[in-house]
Order: structure tokens, then sequence, then C-alpha cells
């Protein structure tokens, strides 16, 4: 199948002329027709003649020999909290308070690719405002996992990650403020890549926690996210926290045998961590001893402080984001008698459902007088130490290995009735966004009974292409990214 292709191989064969747009696009809409009413994948959809007369245009304008971009007709779905101008998309962020609203720009990272002839077919369903861990949190129903429907495709971006798993698309965009690419990416089995925070403009990104959110990519290969990154990357200055640095060039392949990976103890406690997950990771750890990487295990004490830090971070920075929905300027108004009280409280409480609630309350009561001092800037202190700490670990290792969640996924309504317990699926990933690293995903071997385990690779800030680069390097040698579920 032409799904099965890598990025690379898809868009130079487009360019080329040796495959049509047309039929890549024809493909994955067969696969939406096929599977996205079970899935509930997709939020809002390009219509399919829509979608493939667009693709008809590229394969034209190949034909004729005009220029075309370096995503020549390739479709893609993003998460519903990215911001497209189009009169057949919706944002809706995954809420109610956001029913039927349409963006009237787009975000810059649509911008970049639009601009190399992406086609972008539709919003994925997502945890409401990118709060959660399963997608169970969408106010538009659970999104299934493709590899077992009775369990969650991770979250926030499960729609997204559902979206390439089942080849519903070729690649998504997604966004990451605690593990929300990687998690999900991890229980699809593909590859999801958190970039370092500020290398990809968070322009049109609907905020959680401004200070954690990035917007990344998920593919089924480290090397299609290294080529996505490439273009969506760069200085915005439409957005503050973008950087204005130029990032270390690409290199081509990474000598596996020249690496010093650090394996932090703290990720393998039995108590935390699934034994199935542990073997997965020590799998991979005695291929790269194999060919010649050095492998250390180091105990990092202050990881256990990182679940409460990003917590209070998080749910501060959302009860502040949040304060905008308030049906005055956009999406849901409702009110229940001719007051300005009525209109705030009853709108906001028929919009927003229930975890997203609970952040903004949690959060309000950290930003609070006489408790800012005790949790919020303690939080910052400590975030402030830890990627101190986390700089000098990179002074002596070149990335840090383990998982990216402490179990597979896990089945619909398992963990939904205590959010303590659905809060500790971040506890590997959470580390990456306080420190502003890059950080991503591979498939690692898979459980007994199937189900998909994910790698994390972790880099030093701003060390995004020897992330990738590592990344591919693992791929050529495992084969668990060419695994799919249909």
């Amino acid at each position: 199948m032409l799904i099965d292709l890598s990025l690379v191989d898809l868009v130079e064969g487009v360019r080329s002329g040796k495959i049509s747009a047309e039929s890549i696009m024809l493909e994955v809409y067969n696969r939406i027709e096929q599977y996205n009413s079970h899935l509930n994948v997709y939020l809002s959809l390009l219509p399919s003649k829509t979608a493939i007369a667009r693709a008809s245009k590229i394969d034209q304008k190949v034909s004729s020999g005009q220029k075309v971009g370096k995503l020549a007709g390739i479709p893609l779905s993003i998460k519903d909290n990215i911001c497209i101008s189009d009169p057949e998309l919706s944002n809706s962020s995954g809420s109610q308070i956001l029913r039927d609203y349409y963006s009237p720009y787009n975000a810059t990272v649509v911008e970049k690719l639009l601009q190399e002839d992406a086609i972008i077919i539709g919003t994925t369903n997502m945890d409401e405002f990118a709060m959660g861990s399963s997608t169970e949190g969408s106010s538009y129903g659970n999104t299934l996992n493709p590899w077992d429907n009775e369990r969650v495709p991770g979250g926030s971006s499960g729609g997204g990650a559902a979206s390439v798993a089942s080849g519903m698309a070729v690649f998504a965009l997604g966004s990451d403020t605690g593990g929300s690419i990687r998690q999900p990416a991890s229980m699809c089995g593909i590859t999801g890549l958190k970039p370092s925070y500020g290398t990809v403009s968070r322009y049109g990104l609907i905020a959680y926690g401004s200070s954690l959110d990035q917007i990344g990519c998920l593919a089924k290969r480290a090397s299609d996210c290294r080529y996505v990154f490439s273009i969506i990357n760069g200085h915005d200055s439409n957005e503050g926290t973008s950087v204005h640095i130029k990032l270390p060039p690409k290199s081509e392949r990474t000598d596996l045998s020249k690496l010093k990976i650090c394996l932090p103890e703290e990720y393998f406690d039995q108590d935390l961590v699934d034994l199935e997950v542990v073997e997965s990771v020590n799998e991979i750890s005695e291929l790269l001893r194999k060919k010649g990487a050095i492998l250390e295990r180091k105990s990092i004490e202050f990881l256990r402080f990182v679940i409460p830090t990003y917590y209070v971070l998080a749910f501060a920075e959302a009860s502040s984001n949040l304060g905008r929905f308030d049906g005055i300027r956009y999406g849901l108004r409702d009110q229940e008698n001719l007051s300005l009280r009525s209109l705030y409280e009853t709108t906001r409480k028929k919009g927003f459902g229930e975890e997203v609630k609970r952040r903004i309350m949690l959060g309000t009561f950290v930003l609070s007088s006489g408790y800012y001092d005790q949790y919020y800037a303690q939080a910052l202190k400590v975030r402030a130490w830890m990627e101190y700490q986390v700089e000098k670990i990179f002074e002596e290792f070149d990335f840090l290995l383990g998982p990216v969640s402490p179990f597979p996924a896990f089945k619909i309504g398992e963990k939904s009735e205590d959010p303590l317990e659905m809060y500790l699926a971040d506890i590997y990933s959470v580390l990456a966004n306080l420190t502003r690293t890059p950080a991503i995903s591979i498939p690692g071997r898979p459980t007994k009974n199937g189900l998909p385990i994910g790698i994390q690779l972790m880099g030093k800030r701003f060390q995004d292409q020897s992330v990738l680069s590592a990344a591919s390097a693992l791929q050529e040698i495992t084969d668990y990214h060419l695994k799919r579920p249909y």
C-alpha cells in the first residue's frame, strides 16, 4: 500500500510523477470510509471530493512542469487545537465551549505546511483543551485504539496518533504539554516528536500551559518526523516564546557506537512500571550495547518531583489561559437570566467538561493570594533547578533512554474514575516539557498480546536533529515501526 511508504518516498514519488497525489488521497479516504465512524478520529473532515480535487491540482502542476512544494499532495491531519482557516474545518479543541468555532486565521505551522503544498484533510479528536492522557476527556466521544478497540489511544493527541496508525493520514500534527504527542504515539505504535520548546511556533495553538505546550508531529518513522520538523521549525515574530537561533545542522547518520546513554534508575521502579515495558526498554538497551554504545544506570533523585511540579504549573497556566472563554467573544454563549455574571457562569458550566473544571479550580487555588508563594512560585524554583540538573546530565551523556508510559494502552474507563492514577500516566514524559528539551517516542517490542510499547529518547535542548538522527539509526536496526494494526 502507498501509505506504508515513507514520507520522503511518497514526496519524491509525487514530485517525479511516479506516484499520483490523487492515488494517495484515494487510499487514505478509503480507509477513512472504512474506519473513521467506528474509531471516532476526525472531528471535522474535508469532503472526499474536495480533498481529491486538491490532490488532482498537485498532479496537474507536476505534469505541466510547475514547481511543487516539499509536501506536495501529502494528506495530513492536525489536532483540533491548532487553528486552520478553512470553511470545511472547525477548531473546537475537543470542547463544547468552542463548538462550531471556525478560525479566521491559520496557525504558523499550518501556513508553513500549506506553502509546501501539503493537504490538511481534517482536525482530530483530543482530550478537551489537551487536558488528559487517554482522549476519554473529549466532549465528542472516545477515540478507539486501532490495535484494540476496547483500549484508549493515549492522549491528548489520541486522534492524531490513531489517524496515522490506521492509515487515515500520512502524518499528523499534535501538541505536547506533558507527553501528549509521545504517549499516544507509544500506545498506537508510531513515532512521535516533541521538539525543543521555542523551536516550533505556537502561534495559532489554543493554549493550555503556555510555558509547556509545544507543537510536534506524529508519523510512522523518525525519518518522517525529521522531514516534517525541517519544514515547521524556525523563528516566528508573531510568537513571543519562539527562539531566534540557528539549530545545529542535521547529521545524516548517527554512529550508535559512539553514544553514551543514561538509563535513570527511577524509570525501572517495579511499583510504577509494567514488567513488559521494562523488558522492551531492556531489549533496545541490549541492541545499543551490541552496537558499541555505552549505557549506564544512574539515579536521578529529582524525578520524584516532576509530577507535582508539572501539575502545579500546568493547572495554574490553564486557569489563566481558559479565562478567555466567557461567552462574549466566540464559542458557546448561554445564560439563565439577564446578567453578566449569569452569562459567565452558565456558559462556563455548560461549556467545560469535568476535568477542565477541576484543573481550572486547582490552578486558581495555587495562584490565589496566600498560596501563590507556597505552590506556584515554589514550583517555578523547582523547575529552574531541574533544568540546571538536566543540563549537567547532558554534559556527561548524549541521551536519556527509558519508557514513554509506565504501561501499554489501558482499557477504556479503567482509569477515568481516578484522576490521580491518570496523572501518573505522564510520569516519564513530563520532564522534557519542564526542561524544554526535545524527546521522541519510537516503537519498541510489543507486549505478548500485541499491544504497542514506546521507547523514549530525550536529548539536550536544541539538539533536536541529534535526537531525530539517533532515533532513525535505532529504527534501522529494529522493525517495530513497520508493524501496522491493519
